[in-house]
């Protein structure tokens, strides 16, 4: 499984108008391509960073999709005021307890695997933390997406509300302190979300 994360760094008074745009056009039309297994959206109400991530069956399902859909980024770029940053995702683990609704909260934390067995930290992440952000209250699902090509990965973790995200967030760092030293990679960046679609039909994957 693959994904391409699509990141804007907006204005917030176009987060509405850019929800409603894949909502009501930018679906719809996903769900005429082929190999596409949904999508969700992430902002960021006080900073206007909102993340769009697309969902596929295969590699080339992904790339395929790439023309079409580079007009549909430049018009959701135009309501938000902000050029898109555009990742494709090698899909590495998928684990829910329970179906993520719309209005979750969600930690988003970037690495550097430069210096690192990537192989190993996939299976440090499903083997060592996984279980361990599972049992933190209100989880809702996880998962980590690897770019061998750019040395990069990207772990997201889903709560049911925004209170749960807060309650967690001490022991979320412990564990990704854990992991992160034993895996040898470095973390770029961490920001906490509120999922507004929650549309990807990834399987499991553990």
């Amino acid at each position: 499984m693959f994904a391409r994360s699509s990141t804007f760094s907006g204005d917030p008074a176009g987060i509405d108008d850019g929800v409603a745009f894949v909502r009501d056009e930018v679906m719809p039309m996903l769900g005429e391509i082929a190999g596409c297994v949904g999508l969700s959206m992430m902002v960021d109400r006080e900073t206007g960073e909102c993340i769009v991530t697309t969902s596929w069956e295969s590699a080339d399902a992904m790339r395929a999709s790439s023309d079409r859909l580079t007009a549909v980024r430049g018009r959701l770029g135009g309501m938000l005021q902000a050029p898109a940053s555009v990742q494709e995702w090698e899909i590495m683990a998928m684990h829910r307890t329970h179906k993520t609704e719309e209005g979750a909260g969600c930690r988003v934390t970037w690495f550097r695997t430069d210096h690192a067995d990537v192989d190993q930290g996939i299976d440090i992440y499903r083997t060592a933390l996984l279980p361990r952000i599972e049992m933190l209250p209100g989880f809702c699902s996880a998962s980590l997406m690897v770019d061998r090509s750019r040395s990069r990965a990207c772990s997201t973790a889903s709560f049911n509300t925004f209170e749960a995200l807060d309650a967690s967030r001490e022991e979320a760092w412990a564990i990704r302190d854990a992991g992160v030293r034993e895996a040898g990679v470095d973390v770029i960046d961490a920001s906490e979300f509120e999922l507004v679609i929650a549309n990807l039909r990834v399987p499991e994957l553990v």
